[in-house]
């Protein structure tokens, strides 16, 4: 087994990671993880540290040793830091209130449009157009974040909709006078 080029994933403190049947699993203090490992790929808990090894340099198991290397470093990261995405609404009327634990987003339709958080995942409404989406799994926040973005996309000649923070919109000029 080698590992050329991937650093083991440290764990800190208050975090326990464990390898069984093909699944490893951390936890922490933000909750718990678990993530099927694929195969070609071998995952050891040695002291401190997760090591991630391949049985070759075949193209794809370095693919799936970068894969691996990367969703465990993730978990850890998510089980004692968390993972946030924050989603700005731009646009005349359009605008966001916290409902319960969901969201209702007020984006230029007929109706409002109501978001309900899923388990894990925790949203946070600072002014009426930004959006704060957290939570402990990076890949739920993302989706989330995602599917928000996706209920009104920003639009290229206004730049109205919801977009993600420091997101840049390429604009288009209109129609030309002649």
């Amino acid at each position: 087994m080698s590992r050329i080029g991937k650093e083991p994933v440290a764990i800190p403190d208050g975090v326990r990671v464990s390898v069984e049947d093909g699944v490893v699993r951390v936890e922490g203090p933000r909750g718990s993880l678990t993530q099927r490992i694929p195969a070609g790929v071998d995952v050891a808990v040695e002291e401190s540290r997760v090591v991630v090894t391949r049985p070759d340099d075949e193209r794809e198991h370095r693919a799936r040793h970068g894969l691996v290397r990367s969703l465990v470093a993730n978990m850890v990261t998510g089980v004692t830091q968390g993972f946030e995405r924050r989603l700005e609404i731009t646009g005349v009327g359009y605008r966001v209130a916290a409902r319960g634990s969901g969201l209702t987003i007020q984006a230029g339709y007929s109706h409002p449009v109501q978001v309900d958080a899923p388990e894990g995942i925790t949203f946070d409404v600072p002014s009426p157009t930004r959006i704060t989406v957290s939570g402990h799994d990076k890949q739920a926040v993302g989706q989330v974040a995602a599917d928000i973005r996706a209920i009104r996309p920003p639009e290229p000649y206004k730049g109205k909709g919801i977009r993600y923070a420091g997101e840049q919109i390429r604009r288009k000029s209109g129609k030309a006078a002649g």
